[in-house]
C-alpha cells in the first residue's frame, strides 16, 4: 500500500483551484492524471473533481469552462446541478420530520387534498387506457423515494421549456393529482422530478413559505452557500460552465440549448424546481455534501440536522424491502455500512457521494451530455486508488462537530 507524507498546500498544476474548507491538500493529482488525456484532445471539455478523506483533499481543476474562449474552469464557475436539487429537497423534509411537523408516513392529501382521490393506469392497449381508483394511500415518502407512481415529467414538461420554464409547485402538483399514476403507489419504483416536486409542495403548505426560500433560510444560508439558487445573477452566468455533447474520442461541441434547459436562465418566467432546477459552484456544493458527510453539521459549525435524522432517513434507503435503495432525494444503501456511500447524481454528469463512517467524498463536476463517457472509469479507477493510499493527516483542520 503506497504511503504519502502530506505536504504544505500542494501547488497544483491545475489553474483555477485553490484548497477550500480549509483541509490539507493531499499532494496529490490522481484523477488529473487520469483524466488529462481526453481534455488534451478536447473530448472531455473540464471537470472539477475533489476527494476527501478525513481531513485530507485532493482538489483538481483541469480543462476548461469554456473552450472557445479558453477560460479555465474553476471552483467559482457556476453550473446547473440537475437531479442533485432533490437531496437539497430530502434535507428540507427531514428537517420538517424532525421539527415534528411532518411524518414521512403521512399521506399527500393530509396537505395536498387534490391527491385524495387518486386514478392508477391499469391497461394502455391500441390507444385504450383502462385506469382504476388506487387502493394504497399515497404518502409523502413514496413522493419523496420514487415508489409514488408518477411519471419523470409532466406530459409536454420540454415545451414549456423544462426544468428552466416551469410553473409553480402548488401548480406542478395539481396537475400531476389529475393524471393517473403508473402503478399502485407504494409498489413499484419509477424515477421522478414530479414526486420530489410534490413533496416541496408539502414543504411550503406546512412552512407557508415558498419551498425555495424555506431551502434558503434552513440550508443555503446557515452554510454560507452564497453562490447557489435558482436564479443565476448575469455576473455569475459570465462564469457559466458551458454545456457540451459528448463526440467520442473527437472534440467535444458546444450546446446552446437542450430541451430540458431552455435560455435565459434568470428571467421572471423561471419557476424554482426541487427535481432538477439548483444552480450551484463547487464550492457551494461541497459545503451541502460535507454537511451529509458530517451527519448534519457544516464545516463552519452550522447544524442544519440532528446526526440520527441523517443516519435514519437520509443515509440508508426509505423504501420498502425488494425495491432497492433510495432516501429522501438521495441515492442510498439498503442497509447502512461502513463501506456504504450515499448522495446523488446530475443529468450532466456532475455526481456526488459521501461515506459518513469514513469521513468521506468524492465530488465531480462536468457539463457535457451524452455518452459512452470513456473517462468515467479511469476517474473511478483514481477515485479508488486515492482512498487506498495511506495518507498523513496529523495537524489537518478536519473540524466536523460530530458526537462520534
Amino acid at each position: 500500500m503506497k504511503i504519502i507524507k502530506i505536504v504544505a498546500v500542494a501547488a497544483l498544476a491545475l489553474a483555477g483551484c485553490v484548497s477550500v474548507n480549509s483541509p490539507k491538500e493531499s499532494g496529490t493529482s490522481y484523477v488529473a492524471d487520469a483524466i488529462a488525456p481526453w481534455v488534451e484532445k478536447d473530448s472531455l471539455s473540464g471537470a472539477i473533481s475533489i476527494l476527501y478523506n478525513n481531513g485530507v483533499q485532493e482538489t483538481s481543476c483541469i480543462g476548461y469552462a469554456n473552450m472557445e474562449t479558453k477560460r479555465k474552469i474553476s471552483l467559482d464557475d457556476v453550473y446547473m446541478q440537475c437531479s442533485q436539487t432533490k437531496g437539497f429537497c430530502g434535507v428540507t423534509v427531514a428537517a420538517l420530520v424532525e421539527d415534528g411537523k411532518l411524518n414521512l408516513d403521512d399521506p399527500v392529501s393530509k396537505y395536498l387534498p387534490e391527491f385524495k382521490d387518486l386514478w392508477v393506469l391499469e391497461s394502455d392497449t391500441n390507444g385504450v387506457r383502462r385506469v382504476v381508483k388506487a387502493k394504497n394511500v399515497l404518502t409523502v415518502r413514496m413522493a419523496m423515494n420514487h415508489t409514488g407512481g408518477f411519471a419523470f415529467e409532466l406530459p409536454s414538461y420540454t415545451s414549456m421549456g423544462g426544468w428552466s420554464r416551469r410553473m409553480p409547485l402548488r401548480s406542478v402538483a395539481a396537475i400531476a393529482a389529475a393524471i393517473p399514476l403508473n402503478f399502485e403507489p407504494g409498489t413499484k419504483v419509477r424515477y421522478s422530478n414530479v414526486g420530489i416536486d410534490i413533496g416541496a409542495a408539502v414543504v411550503e403548505v406546512i412552512t407557508k413559505k415558498r419551498w425555495e426560500d424555506f431551502l434558503k433560510e434552513r440550508v443555503l444560508d446557515p452554510l454560507g452557500m452564497d453562490s447557489t439558487g435558482f436564479w443565476p445573477t448575469d455576473e455569475q452566468l459570465d462564469s457559466l460552465i458551458e454545456m457540451y455533447q459528448v463526440n467520442g474520442d473527437k472534440k467535444a461541441k458546444w450546446r446552446l440549448d437542450n430541451p430540458s434547459m431552455q435560455r435565459p436562465y434568470n428571467d421572471d418566467r423561471v419557476f424554482a424546481s426541487a427535481g432538477a432546477g439548483i444552480w450551484t459552484t463547487a464550492r457551494d456544493q461541497l459545503k451541502f455534501y460535507k454537511m451529509l458527510m458530517n451527519l448534519g453539521v457544516g464545516d463552519n459549525g452550522a447544524r442544519i440536522l440532528k446526526e440520527e435524522t441523517v443516519k435514519s432517513i437520509l443515509a440508508v434507503s426509505t423504501r420498502p424491502d425488494g425495491l432497492g435503495g433510495y432516501s429522501l432525494g438521495l441515492s442510498a444503501p439498503v442497509k447502512d455500512g461502513e463501506d456504504q456511500w450515499f448522495g446523488h447524481g446530475g443529468a450532466w454528469g456532475t455526481n456526488c457521494m459521501v461515506n459518513w463512517h469514513k469521513r468521506q467524498l468524492k465530488l465531480w463536476v462536468v457539463q457535457e451530455t451524452g455518452g459512452p463517457r470513456p473517462w468515467d472509469a479511469a476517474r473511478d479507477k483514481a477515485q479508488n486508488e486515492f482512498f487506498k493510499t495511506v495518507i498523513d493527516n496529523s495537524g489537518a483542520n478536519a473540524y466536523t462537530g460530530r458526537m462520534n
